[in-house]
């Protein structure tokens, strides 16, 4: 297009100019010119701005070629990890957890934290579900519950009794037993503190034994049958749910089990248990004189380094447990435990940037590999003792697991990863209310 055919075509503004002395083939070409040159202006302009379109264009593209992860929301990926576990690890219409790593079995420990999720996310179907089916499969006679329920020998689903399925296991009975007080204070139904309470009677009674003059928990209800000494896993201890049972069930003293829990803490974890160097971590597993209280080392039971005083995949959970108690209940027992572990754990993150899967009792790295229950356990102690860190930890080995594309946990997390990376990003998020709470300072 020419400017003269620009001029010859401009009628509109013609139209619009006034009549005068300008008027005739001079004014006329002035004009048009004029009118020439605010075109060239203007499609100058509209040059420039399509330019800048298309630059525009451009990047999005190449944002959205290069495929730039989401960001993830905290809050969310919690809830959406929590929904992706109930897919991969709860049979659907049953309400019973699988660990497919050892063939597709249930434990009372998976159905435990199955319920303790469930209302902590006030997922009220799924706790029921998966409380009718712990009732229905594992709970005995006497109401502790079954530890493992799996294929059987002729072919028949039920508890393991040639595995030794049929005894209890004293940390799923006082988690299930707490959770069923959580919603009772929850979902305000009685009939959650009427399961509650035969369960925290038995626990008392079977699983609860005389040391030395002091009540201490036991790893099983077999434990009490053992007049030289009774075999105990630290991890198991859970003070904050003492403290609720001793709310519900004034008869037998738990405030004493809470002060002799800290006592018998504050002594394995300093014990030298048979080796050269004072102790710095709590260890997997422990015996406990019922005359002296002098702890040994416990023998008999398979670990993954062989010793049975490592911090492992069965103290991992201490720390979380302690943490709620110095949350909920500003206990400064646990503070001065968890400020002892974070001294350890903490040096070990500064130092190599990672944390072994199992530390020695003297807090040394037993193996070179780590194990995300580790993070997601341990991670309590940094989170009363050295927050900033926590926080560091969390971002680089816990939020990853989560998945903001898919809206779900990266594939590749077994059922004690998945639960224990869970427990410690709810930790670190707050999203743990004490629900048992009398004064309701956490209710939601």
């Amino acid at each position: 297009m020419s400017l003269d055919q620009v001029e010859g075509a401009g009628a509109a503004p013609s139209q619009h100019a006034p009549d005068g002395p300008d008027r005739g083939p001079r004014g006329s070409r002035s004009r048009g010119w004029l009118t020439a040159g605010a075109v060239a202006v203007a499609v100058v302009l509209v040059l420039a701005v399509a330019l800048q379109l298309t630059g525009g264009v451009r990047q999005a593209v190449q944002r959205v070629a290069a495929d730039t992860p989401m960001v993830p929301s905290e809050d969310t990926a919690l809830s959406d990890m929590w929904a992706s576990y109930k897919t991969g690890f709860i049979e659907q219409g049953t309400g019973r957890t699988l660990d497919p790593s050892q063939g597709g079995i249930t434990t009372s420990e998976g159905q435990s934290y199955t319920m303790m999720r469930a209302v902590w996310s006030d997922d009220r179907a799924t706790f029921d579900s998966s409380w009718s089916w712990t009732k229905d499969n594992l709970q005995r006679p006497d109401r502790l519950l079954s530890w493992r329920f799996g294929p059987r020998a002729d072919g028949t689903y039920g508890v393991q009794t040639d595995s030794g399925g049929q005894n209890a296991a004293s940390d799923a009975d006082v988690d299930v037993a707490f959770s069923l007080l959580m919603a009772y204070s929850r979902w305000q139904d009685d009939d959650y503190l009427y399961d509650a309470l035969p369960l925290v009677n038995a626990v008392w009674q079977a699983e609860v034994v005389d040391v030395a003059g002091r009540p201490v928990l036991t790893a099983n209800d077999l434990e009490r049958n053992d007049t030289a000494s009774v075999l105990v896993n630290p991890s198991y201890f859970a003070p904050y749910a003492y403290r609720a049972f001793a709310r519900v069930d004034p008869q037998h003293d738990w405030a004493a089990l809470v002060d002799s829990s800290y006592a018998v803490l504050q002594q394995v974890s300093a014990d030298p248990l048979g080796g050269q160097a004072q102790g710095a971590l709590a260890p997997d597993w422990v015996r406990l004189d019922r005359t002296t209280g002098a702890a040994s080392v416990a023998t008999g039971i398979t670990t993954t380094t062989g010793s049975t005083t490592d911090f492992g995949f069965e103290a991992l959970r201490l720390p979380w447990r302690l943490a709620l108690d110095a949350r909920w209940n500003d206990e400064p027992r646990a503070r001065a435990l968890l400020e002892q572990q974070a001294s350890v754990l903490g040096d070990a993150w500064e130092t190599t940037g990672r944390w072994s899967a199992v530390y020695t009792h003297d807090g040394r790295p037993a193996v070179d590999y780590p194990s995300t229950a580790m993070y997601g356990g341990a991670l309590g102690a940094l989170e009363v003792a050295r927050p900033a860190l926590a926080r560091e930890v969390y971002r680089t080995e816990l939020l990853p697991l989560y998945d903001p594309d898919t809206r779900a946990a990266k594939p590749g997390l077994g059922y004690y990863d998945a639960n224990w990376a869970w427990f410690g990003m709810a930790l670190h998020l707050d999203q743990l209310p004490d629900l048992n709470d009398p004064r309701g300072r956490d209710l939601p």
